[in-house]
């Protein structure tokens, strides 16, 4: 009977630059990770700025919709200016299809007054239908 032997030898340690190669894999996943998440919290904040915006044209001022939603009136018009950054961005690239206006009309009376908001009322809401 012949024994036969075989020697298994480990396999060689990564070099030094191997192991700087997968340092840096792992770290350009970990900023690829956080840009991720950057773009999908910007998109949560602009999806949450246009829901507080309709809500301060539905409760009719900023004061109204910061009493029902437990807002300070500092958190609903940063809401309010980042919706008017967005429309403000999407007239200058001429990319919407639909146009956005610049202010809500609750906004608009904030701001300037009562005829002015009642003119950007005007734009945002449609004529009455007439049968």
């Amino acid at each position: 009977m012949i024994l036969v032997m075989t020697s298994q030898t480990p396999e060689k340690s990564p070099s030094r630059k191997q192991k700087l190669q997968e340092k840096q894999r792992r770290q350009l996943q970990v900023v690829d990770t956080v840009d991720k998440a950057e773009a999908k919290l910007r998109k949560a904040e602009a999806e949450l700025a246009e829901a507080v915006a309709e809500a301060v044209e539905v409760f009719g001022s900023e004061l109204g919709a910061s009493d029902e939603l437990d807002l300070p009136v500092t958190a609903i018009r940063r809401f309010l200016d980042i919706v008017e950054g967005a429309a403000g961005k999407a007239e200058d690239s001429d990319a919407a299809a639909e146009p956005v206006p610049a202010r809500s009309p609750a906004r608009a009376e904030a701001k300037s007054g009562p005829k002015e908001a009642a003119e950007a009322r005007d734009v945002l809401e449609p004529e009455p239908a007439t049968v």
